[in-house]
Parts: C-alpha cells; sequence; structure tokens
C-alpha cells in the first residue's frame, strides 16, 4: 500500500488501511493519525467524492461507507471513489470536534490554519481528478427528517439530492463548507442522515451511495416539477455566550419546552411559544440572515416571560444538546422556496 504524507495533516492513500471495513468509531485514530484522503479505484472514472466524519459524533457516514465496500468485496467499484475521513480525533470521544479544533465543517475556504491547508489540498487533489459529484454525510441530534442541502439551485445539484429525498434545502450560509466548496467542481450535496448510528439512516445512506456509484451519468434536465419540497435556509438562531438555558423544568434564563426538536420541520405559525424567560435579565436570542444582520425580533417576541414566534417559521436542526447547541446553533429557520421547475 502506497501512502504519501502531503501535509502534517493530511495523509493520502490509494488503497484501504487493513481493518477498516470493521473499525468503530471511537477507534478510527487506531487506523488513521488524523484526517485522511483514500483514493479507490472502481470500474467507471471520474470519481465520486465521499466524506465522512467531518464532525466526529455523526458516524452514519462510517457505517453505511463500510457497509458499501463490504458490498463490493472482492469485486471491486462500479465507479472510482475518492473517500475523505475527517475528525477522527474527535470521533475517539463521541464528540463533534474537540475545545482546542476548528469545526471541520468551516474550514474548506481557506484561511491559512494548518486544518484550512489540509481541506485545500483535498480540493486541489480532486480538481485534477475531475471528480464527478461530492457527497457529505452527516448526522444531526433532533429529531429530523431524512433530507438532503444543495449550496447552487442547479438542476444537477437538485437531482443529486432528490436522488435522497423529496426534501431538499437551499442554504448559502454558513461559510466553509465541504460541499459550498466542492460546489465549484461538480454536483454536490450534504446529506442528513437522522440520528447518529439509527439503522434506517445507515441503509438509507448506503443505498443511496450505491445508486451514486451506479449511475452512468448525472443528469441535467430540469427536475420535474413536484419531484422535490425545496426550502430555503433564511436565518440561524444562536444562544448568546452570556445567556444560560435549559429544558423543561430548569433553573436558567432561558427555559425551552422539554420536546423542542419535535418540532423540526413544522410550519409554526406566528404566536408558538418556544420557551420561558427569567424577569431579572435581558434574555434574548441572536438571530442572523444571510447577510449577518441581527434580525431577532423579526421572528421572535420576547415578551411577558416567553419567547414566541413573531412570524410564521420553519425550523429545521433543533437540538436538545447543549454541546451541540454552543458549539453550533440552536436551530435554522426556513421558508418554502417556489423554484420555475419543468413541469
Amino acid at each position: 500500500m502506497d501512502t504519501v504524507t502531503a501535509l502534517p495533516m493530511l495523509t493520502i492513500m490509494d488503497s484501504l488501511p487493513a481493518g477498516f471495513l470493521d473499525c468503530e468509531p471511537t477507534r478510527l485514530h487506531t487506523i488513521f493519525s488524523g484526517p485522511t484522503l483514500i483514493h479507490l479505484e472502481g470500474r467507471r472514472t471520474p470519481p465520486l467524492f465521499v466524506s465522512i466524519l467531518l464532525h466526529g459524533n455523526e458516524y452514519t457516514g462510517l457505517l453505511a461507507v463500510q457497509k458499501l465496500l463490504r458490498h463490493y468485496q472482492g469485486r471491486g467499484l462500479p465507479r472510482a471513489m475518492s473517500l475523505f475521513v475527517g475528525n477522527v480525533a474527535a470521533a475517539r470521544f463521541g464528540l463533534r470536534r474537540l475545545d482546542h479544533q476548528p469545526d471541520y465543517n468551516r474550514i474548506w475556504n481557506g484561511n491559512g490554519t494548518p486544518e484550512h491547508e489540509a481541506m485545500q489540498r483535498v480540493f486541489e487533489e480532486m480538481e485534477q481528478r475531475k471528480v464527478v459529484a461530492s457527497i457529505d454525510i452527516h448526522n444531526n441530534t433532533g429529531h429530523n427528517p431524512h433530507y438532503a442541502c444543495v449550496n447552487r439551485l442547479d438542476h444537477r445539484f437538485l437531482h443529486l439530492a432528490a436522488l435522497f429525498n423529496r426534501t431538499v434545502v437551499y442554504f448559502t450560509k454558513p461559510e466553509g463548507v465541504q460541499s459550498a466548496a466542492f460546489a465549484r467542481l461538480c454536483p454536490a450535496v450534504t446529506l442528513e442522515c437522522g440520528r447518529p448510528g439509527e439503522p434506517r439512516g445507515v441503509e438509507h445512506a448506503f443505498q443511496y451511495l450505491n445508486a451514486a456509484l451506479n449511475l452512468a451519468d448525472f443528469p441535467g434536465n430540469p427536475v420535474v416539477r413536484g419531484d422535490i419540497d425545496l426550502f430555503h435556509t433564511v436565518a440561524v438562531v444562536k444562544v448568546p455566550r452570556d445567556i444560560s438555558f435549559g429544558f423543561g423544568e430548569t433553573a436558567t434564563d432561558i427555559r425551552f419546552i422539554e420536546d423542542l426538536d419535535r418540532l423540526n420541520f413544522s410550519e409554526l405559525p406566528a404566536g408558538t411559544c418556544l420557551a420561558y424567560t427569567d424577569t431579572g435579565k435581558n434574555v434574548r436570542l441572536d438571530v442572523r440572515d444571510e447577510c449577518g444582520k441581527e434580525v431577532s425580533r423579526q421572528y421572535f417576541s420576547f415578551e411577558n416571560q416567553k419567547i414566541c414566534t413573531r412570524a410564521e417559521v420553519m425550523p429545521a436542526m433543533l437540538t436538545l444538546d447543549p454541546q451541540v447547541i454552543r458549539q453550533d446553533c440552536l436551530c435554522y429557520l426556513m421558508e418554502r422556496l417556489p423554484l420555475p421547475l419543468a413541469s
């Protein structure tokens, strides 16, 4: 097995290391020293790019890829595939990222750090190989349907997304995500496969990857009207650092309702109560639109010791995990996006 260490934080391989197909997420650090790009041969070229574990606690992608490679073991892949294994250091502890690390899905736009340089090298490798499509596999911690995300309203991207599910989310923020970087090279999607390790999510991701590997061509014709439900992310909601929060009956500045994550992908009418607040503090949420403008008062009211929706909104990625909320966000707000698709 030839192995080339291109950068201090990136290893490039041309075959799978021993033990990968059965390795648990928490043991990957015994196989990989850090982020690793593995080029695998197949009957067709150019290759499909698949990234997994950009967040160390989101391991459905690993399980799906292991199942896929076992499925083709001994008979070869139908298409070449380049597999990027991301944050194995965080995966060791079941964490999204370690405290000293950047978010591995926010560093694909270049910024001079070793992590940014490693991702830039991955991008350059795949640009040279004329990658045919990019698939980044993720999980979320709350109750969400399976859905695909795109960063461009391009029919090639929408076809690739619709192959996974009719629910498709278009977003342009946050910046530095893998799919946005690879959108400069090829159709690129992010798959959201429910909670980590759920059998249904693993099977769905496996079936999707298998279908993508067996496509002779990636369609570019217009998506048929009615084949997808398209949403647009319009704002990200965060809890300010100086505000404490909890769920249910807790002695915190904000007490979110206990089943908050069950509101994901529900169109909430104005006046829907999401939380109760402490009277003795200027309690607020930080809500930013796509331009970074603070717009909390556009979407929420903070009156009578309650946080309620001020307008009709549809949240996604609401979670009950405090660490994820601190490291990332409370949720995203979406709106339906009418698209002039072919009928």
